[in-house]
């Protein structure tokens, strides 16, 4: 068994497998992730990532992003400072956030690699449908917390797990760049251990305000 890549606690145990892969669940924050040894390297991964075609002016993409945009929007102050965390190729929730006044940073592993934006601090972040890609969840949760203000807020979007049989038949795992699934108990383990507010809006955007 493989130790948790998020609260590195030992205690893993098999969860469900498929003709593709293995999956594997935390007992203690109930995180459940793909086999280590089974994700795709760098190459392949970027491969994937080159087919999404995000388009500022598509006005459905925009009308997914508003679902966490609007509620975003409620929470931070006029004229906020952000950071959209994993942008991708076409930023677009950036766009929406700066047609409201707000100013945004970007930053993306592959599109938008400027490091420098790492070394501030925001009032909010985003980072959506990003967590899921994470190979290294402690890390990028730990970075997140770092970037953000006291009292600022972190803003995500992922599906989430509900249990075993939904699991099995869930079209989310079968992305092979989906590597680690969050469920409701994985956020509310973290909210409580990092000492934030937690808000679920929806099926699948989470508000996380950092209260110290």
């Amino acid at each position: 068994m493989h130790n948790c890549p998020l609260c590195h606690n030992q205690d893993t145990q098999h969860y469900f497998e498929d003709k593709r892969r293995a999956y594997l669940q935390c007992r203690e924050c109930h995180l459940v992730f793909v086999d280590p040894t089974q994700r795709l390297d760098a190459k392949a991964e970027k491969a994937h990532y080159d087919l999404h075609e995000n388009d500022p002016s598509d006005e459905g993409y925009r009308r997914f992003l508003s679902r966490i945009a609007e509620p975003m929007m409620e929470k931070i102050s006029s004229n906020a400072h952000g950071l959209d965390f994993g942008c991708g190729p076409g930023p677009t929730l950036s766009v929406m956030l700066q047609e409201q006044g707000h100013s945004i940073e970007l930053y993306d592993l592959y599109y938008h690699p400027d490091k420098s934006v790492l070394a501030k601090v925001y009032d909010f972040i985003t980072a959506t449908e990003v967590i899921e890609h994470v190979y290294q969840p402690d890390l990028v949760w730990q970075q997140w917390l770092n970037l953000v203000k006291p009292g600022g807020w972190i803003g995500l979007m992922t599906k989430m797990v509900i249990d075993l049989e939904a699991f099995k038949n869930w079209h989310y795992k079968n992305d092979l760049t989906h590597v680690i699934f969050f469920s409701r108990k994985t956020f509310e383990y973290l909210a409580e251990r990092d000492k934030l507010e937690l808000e679920f809006v929806g099926n699948d955007v989470i508000l996380l305000r950092k209260t110290q």
